[in-house]
This record gives C-alpha cells, structure tokens and sequence, in this order.
C-alpha cells in the first residue's frame, strides 16, 4: 500500500471555540494515538488533507512531517474522519499510529465487476455487503478486492470462501457469509377478487337510530 505524506504541527488541546477558529485558519484539528502512544493533539493542513486523503475509499496509511519530535515520521491509519453535516468538510480526524511489522485489521472495500447473467434476465444485482475485514501487515492493506459477478443467474451468490484473497492478507470471518446476489425481479402482487371488490364498493352510510326504530312520532 502507498503511504501518503502529509503536514502535521502538535497543538494544544482547547474547547470548541479554538476547534473553529483552527478551521478559519485552514486547519482541521485531530488527534494521534496508538498502543505505545500517548494521544497528541494535532493539526492539519485542510486543503492537503482533503485533496489527499478525505477523498480516497478504504483504508489508507500516511506518513507525518513534522518539526514536532512527536509527530516527525510516524506512520499512521486513518481511522475516522468527522464531516460538517452541511458542508461536507472534513472537521477532525484520528490517526492511529501503526507498527509496520504488526499486523492490523482493516475493513476493504468491494468492487462487484461485470453484468451478471441473472440481471440480463431480468433479475437485479444484490450486494449484500460492501466491504470486509482482512488481517495483515499495514504496508500489505488491499485498496480494494474485485468480485466478478458475470456469471451469478437469479439465486446464485458469491460468498467470502469465493474472494481472491492474496497469500500475506486474511479475511476474517465465523461463517461463509454471502457477498453478493442477484434476487428475482419485483413484482407487484395482484389483489385478491375479495380485495378488488372491497376497494370497489363505497362504505354504506350510517342509519340514524330514529331510522333504525321506524321514525319519530308525529
């Protein structure tokens, strides 16, 4: 896997008006952390960031530069990112620090390739989940696995057991769950005569009671 380089500063922890006023400046705030690593908080360059790394699918490592002797040539996963909710702006994000030559697990996305036979006859592509969790070394991370769905007809499957996995990465998994289907079309079920006829015929107006007892007297 490539690892990305990318600018990062320590900074000091403060509230959430400081958090703002670091991402007036260009800046998103976050924070390092790892098994041997005491959390620091940091700050990155927004337009690198996001041009760099926010945009990317699956799991990815960078390497930090930095004057900071906490922070100079740690490799680290993204592990999340936080998005403005309007905006769409990457807001905070943690880096978990990694040793190269420790396995990690990770979850990798899944490409479904090809048109399954069984959607040509009608029947519509299922994707069951999109991505799953591999173990292996950090610089070994897949950036993505391609499942050929050519030749899947309407109620067959690839399952997990099917995935070409490389020698060095391990999926895992209890049970040889399903990746992908393709299901039958949907059909609209016809009503029933009973239904039809129902939804035919106007409710009968309520009889007032003076009605019901022959009328009132004269």
């Amino acid at each position: 896997m490539e690892t990305l380089e990318i600018e990062a500063e320590a900074r000091e922890v403060g509230n959430k008006r400081q958090a703002r006023r670091l991402r007036r400046a260009g800046k998103i705030p976050g924070v390092l952390y790892g098994p041997k690593t005491p959390p620091v908080a940091l700050e990155l360059n927004k337009r690198e960031f996001s041009s760099r790394v926010a945009g990317l699918e699956g799991s990815h490592l960078v390497r930090l530069k930095s004057g900071s002797a906490a922070l100079a040539a740690k490799v680290a996963l993204v592990k999340e990112m936080q998005y403005h909710p309007i905006t769409g702006d990457v807001i905070h994000t943690d880096l978990y620090e990694v040793d190269l030559t420790a396995k990690i697990q990770v979850r990798v996305p899944l490409h479904f390739v090809g048109k399954a036979v069984g959607v040509v006859r009608g029947g519509i592509l299922q994707p069951i989940v999109r991505e799953v969790e591999v173990e292996c070394l950090p610089m070994d991370i897949p950036e993505f696995f391609n499942v050929e769905v050519s030749a899947l007809d309407i109620g067959d499957a690839v399952h997990i057991e099917d995935l070409q996995i490389p020698e060095d990465v391990t999926a895992i998994y209890e049970t040889n769950f399903a990746l992908v289907t393709v299901v039958p079309p949907s059909v609209e079920e016809a009503p029933t005569p009973a239904a039809a006829v129902a939804e035919g015929v106007a409710a009968a107006p309520e009889v007032p009671e003076e009605q019901k007892e022959g009328g009132e007297e004269s």
